[in-house]
C-alpha cells in the first residue's frame, strides 16, 4: 500500500507543477493565519459557509502541510488528495455565484487559478513526485 502511495516516474519535469501547486497553497494556508478577516475566517463568512472561525484554521492547516509536502515531493499523491477537495469545494461555492451573477466568461476569467490548482492537483494525484522528490528517493529504500 506504501509503495503505491510513493511510486512515481522518474520524469524530472513534474517538478515544475510540484511547485507551483505547493507554492500557492502553501502562500495561501499562510494567510489564512496572517489575513483572517479577508482570506480566512472573513473570507468564509461572507460566502456563507458555517462556522468560519473554525474552516478558517482548518482549511489553511491543511494548505500549509499539504503544500510543503507538496514542494518536498512527500507523500505526494496523498498530500494533492486534500488540496483537490479544497478546489472542488472553492470552485462550488465561489464560482457559481459568479456564473450566475456575472456569466460564463467572468465566472472563467475569475477561476483561471483554481483550474490551474485543480488540474495540478489531479495531475500529482496521478503522477506522483517525480524524479526529483522524497518519494523517488525513497523508492529505491524500500523496494
Amino acid at each position: 500500500m506504501f509503495n503505491s502511495i510513493i511510486r512515481t516516474p522518474a520524469d524530472k519535469s513534474i517538478i515544475l507543477i510540484r511547485l507551483m501547486v505547493g507554492a500557492v497553497f502553501l502562500s495561501e494556508g499562510i494567510q489564512k493565519f496572517l489575513f483572517p478577516a479577508v482570506r480566512g475566517a472573513g473570507r468564509f463568512e461572507k460566502i456563507g459557509m458555517p462556522n468560519p472561525e473554525f474552516l478558517g484554521g482548518f482549511v489553511g492547516f491543511f494548505e500549509i502541510a499539504c503544500g510543503l509536502l507538496i514542494l518536498i515531493g512527500l507523500l505526494t499523491r496523498f498530500a494533492a488528495i486534500p488540496t483537490l477537495i479544497i478546489m472542488l469545494v472553492a470552485i462550488a461555492t465561489t464560482k457559481s455565484e459568479v456564473l450566475a451573477q456575472e456569466g460564463f466568461w467572468e465566472m472563467m476569467h475569475g477561476s483561471r487559478t483554481d483550474w490551474a490548482m485543480l488540474l495540478g492537483s489531479i495531475f500529482l494525484v496521478i503522477k506522483g513526485g517525480g524524479r526529483w522528490s522524497v518519494d523517488f528517493s525513497m523508492m529505491g529504500k524500500i523496494r
